[in-house]
């Protein structure tokens, strides 16, 4: 059965009383339409000109950057500013740039997320946090996540699908090429309180602290172990795939801090990353955590700022965080106390 085309959905929404949903609406579009152009840059795989290609420069955060990464930034970047938006700010630049400073919504934005991954032909995607401008883009993009109006992300795999949220539930849109449109395929998006299956890079357990190893430890031990029930493991390492397996089939994701040598306050981004990713998750029904503090109760400090994340299955985030607040088990931890 044919499902609602994201055009419609947007304009349904827009009915709604809310003061910025027809930018909004032309927002989402404006970016739906750059996924179906990058996402034909990505098929080209090796024969794209700009597909493997590493960059001499880095972005913001020091890593190396590919082409594809700054063509997808400049894709996104002129979708925004042709939909009017305030402030663009993206993994790939190191300060927010000012496009229509009255508009009353900016973007934040990781244009690539998991370009390491292009090489490998492992799915990547595009993540990106919608919120209400402030008087300039330094205290719009250091809010809390509660503040967003919508977030979602784009994920180029085996369909092109478009996961978003409003504020009121989580919806999933695949593009379909017969019909040249998003199409909603999943709507009211509900995942499992509880959870047989996890993600973890279990090759860092010497690095992790002592209540991530005690939780580890108890999943493994399966039905035979304290949890009585057997774990299913996985772990992509692309965080667009890993949450889209969570939202349609359950489970929970853990990147954690550790004791190497950046990785202290963990590595995935909070304002373009874990925020938005956060409020898919909780739209969804599941719970986003740093290990102590929901994560979208945290105030950013800095635009760039890292954090640990573990989301998903309610049920055993509470365990986590349960796990992280024990003095017998956790470790003492700034981050027990940073909160909005």
């Amino acid at each position: 059965m044919r499902g609602t085309v994201l055009s419609e959905f947007l304009t349904g929404a827009s009915g709604r009383a809310h003061p910025v949903h027809e930018p909004l609406a032309a927002l989402i579009e404006r970016f739906a339409g750059v996924a179906v152009s990058l996402r034909t840059a990505i098929q080209e795989g090796a024969l794209g000109a700009s597909f493997s290609t590493t960059l001499s420069s880095s972005n913001a955060d020091g890593d190396d950057q590919k082409a594809l990464d700054v063509h997808a930034d400049d894709l996104f970047l002129q979708a925004a500013s042709e939909a009017g938006i305030a402030f663009y700010a993206s993994e790939e630049q190191a300060e927010p740039l000012v496009l229509d400073g009255i508009s009353p919504l900016s973007v934040a934005i990781d244009p690539l997320d998991g370009s390491s991954n292009i090489d490998t032909n492992i799915t990547i995607g595009t993540i990106f946090s919608i919120v209400p401008s402030l008087a300039d883009a330094q205290s719009t993009f250091l809010q809390p996540g509660t503040a967003q109006v919508a977030a979602g992300f784009f994920v180029y795999g085996p369909q092109l699908a478009l996961v978003l949220t409003l504020g009121a539930g989580t919806s999933i849109f695949v593009y379909s090429e017969r019909e040249g449109v998003f199409l909603k395929a999943y709507a009211s998006v509900q995942i499992n309180p509880e959870a047989k299956e996890f993600a973890l890079n279990m090759s860092n357990y010497r690095h992790w602290d002592p209540a991530l190893r005690a939780y580890a430890d108890e999943c493994l031990a399966g039905a035979s172990g304290p949890r009585k029930k057997n774990f299913n493991m996985r772990w992509i390492a692309s965080l667009v795939a890993e949450t889209y397996r969570i939202l349609v089939r359950g489970g929970v994701f853990m990147y954690p801090r550790d004791n190497r040598k950046g990785y202290d306050q963990g590595r995935l981004r909070l304002v373009y990353e874990a925020n938005p990713v956060a409020m898919l998750i909780e739209q969804a029904g599941g719970a986003a955590i740093n290990g102590y503090t929901r994560i979208l109760d945290l105030k950013p400090a800095s635009l760039h700022e890292r954090t640990p994340f573990m989301f998903g299955a309610r049920n055993e985030i509470d365990l986590l965080r349960q796990y992280h607040a024990d003095p017998a088990i956790g470790r003492p931890s700034t981050l027990a106390s940073k909160k909005a």
